[in-house]
């Protein structure tokens, strides 16, 4: 610990108590404020490159552990001897997501033969029996059939759509056209559309409007979701016509 010094006005350098060679060496407070405004955008520049390094790989990891250990349920179908704590006396993690890809795939290899498709058509009419599971299953089922079939338009296009207002634009997905009753009451051509939130875009607002104020685009719906969840950072690539 350096000595407390009292320095007067007059006093001369040879006088003090600290050697004259280590008053030489300190720095002036002048240098040391530039030293640190410079390193300050440097710090700030290292900082912004590592989040932006880790924070995606972070939340790919979250999302990826989460699916796995959902998956894992699976597990609990098997009975207690065939568990893996019980077999190897330690858990396996990601053994129950192999388990719920072998469950889908041989389902949908039954699914696709005739007895597999008899055996369906007589456990829906056994479900849709049943009052309440009824309403549920058929609900699910045609979303998913909608959502899923390779033959279905469901979020198959990204399109452009004036929304909230008439001056403002939004990227929206098309889901279909107006049907039933519902379209008994539009004159004219309309389609379907969701218009997702973001950045959560699980969740939106379901419109129909006209065909001719629709704008269909030249991106995937992949690219779409991106420039949604992105808020509009992540551009989507510009596809150059050939003339």
């Amino acid at each position: 610990m350096l000595p407390i010094l009292k320095v007067g006005k007059s006093q001369p350098l040879n006088q003090l108590k600290l050697p004259l060679w280590k008053l030489k060496h300190q720095p002036p407070a002048t240098q040391v404020v530039p030293a640190i405004n410079v390193m300050m955008p440097k710090i700030r520049q290292y900082l912004i490159t590592g989040l932006l390094v880790l924070v995606p790989l972070a939340i790919t990891a979250w999302v990826l552990k989460t699916i796995i250990g959902f998956m894992d349920n699976s597990l609990l179908l098997l009975p207690e001897a065939w568990h893996p704590h019980t077999l190897f006396k330690r858990d396996i993690p990601g053994l129950g997501a192999i388990l719920t890809v072998a469950i889908v795939l041989v389902t949908g290899m039954v699914a696709t033969n005739f007895f597999g498709k008899q055996l369906i058509t007589l456990w829906e009419n056994l479900l849709n029996r049943v009052p309440f599971v009824k309403t549920i299953y058929s609900s699910v089922k045609q979303v998913s059939d909608t959502l899923f079939s390779d033959s279905g338009n469901a979020f198959r296009k990204a399109v452009l759509v004036n929304f909230p207002h008439q001056n403002s634009w939004t990227i929206a997905f098309l889901t279909g056209t107006p049907s039933g009753n519902v379209a008994s009451h539009l004159h004219g051509d309309f389609v379907s559309v969701f218009v997702p939130t973001t950045p959560n875009p699980t969740s939106g607002y379901f419109l129909m409007l006209p065909k001719a104020d629709v704008i269909e685009l030249e991106m995937s719906v992949d690219e779409a979701l991106k420039y949604i969840i992105s808020m509009g950072v992540v551009s989507p690539t510009t596809k150059t016509t050939k003339p």
